[in-house]
C-alpha cells in the first residue's frame, strides 16, 4: 500500500488534470459510482454522518491494526466526496488518520467550489474520520 503522503498527492495530480470544476465533480461522481456496494443493512442511523444535507452512511472496521472504511450516500457529488477521503484513509493505522491535517483537500480546491451546505458536509465527513480515528488510537 502506498503511503498516505502519496495517496494524497495523487488525488491532487488527478484533479490538476481537470481545468473546469465542471469536469472534477464529473469525477468525483464517477468515484462514488466505484465505492463498493454497501449493504443496506448498514444504512443505520448509528452509521448517518451528522451535519451532511444529504444522507451519508460511514461504516468503520478495525483490523490488523488499521482502520478500513466503507460508505454510501443518497447525492451522487457527496458519495463521490467520500469515497475520495475514503480512498485515502481507508486501511490506515488511526495514528496516521488522527495526526493528518487533510490539507490535500485544501490544495484541490474542493471546499471553496462546493456550496455551503456541500462543504459543511465535507467538514463532517472529515471530523467523523477523525473522530472514528482517535477512538481506536490507543
Amino acid at each position: 500500500m502506498i503511503s498516505i503522503e502519496e495517496a494524497k498527492r495523487a488525488v491532487v495530480e488527478d484533479f490538476s488534470m481537470f481545468e473546469e470544476w465542471l469536469d472534477k465533480y464529473e469525477y468525483l461522481i464517477e468515484l462514488g459510482n466505484k465505492l463498493e456496494p454497501f449493504s443496506d443493512t448498514l444504512k443505520t442511523d448509528d452509521r448517518l454522518i451528522k451535519g451532511c444535507q444529504s444522507r451519508v452512511w460511514l461504516d468503520t472496521s478495525f483490523r490488523d491494526g488499521k482502520l478500513f472504511f466503507s460508505a454510501d450516500s443518497d447525492a451522487l457529488i457527496t458519495k463521490g466526496i467520500i469515497s475520495l477521503l475514503i480512498n485515502v484513509y481507508s486501511g490506515r493505522t488511526p495514528k496516521e488518520i488522527a495526526e493528518d491535517d487533510f490539507s490535500f483537500i485544501e490544495s484541490i480546491g474542493l471546499k471553496e467550489n462546493l456550496s455551503p451546505t456541500r462543504a459543511g458536509g465535507l467538514a463532517s465527513m472529515i471530523n467523523t474520520i477523525r473522530e472514528e480515528a482517535v477512538k481506536y488510537n490507543v
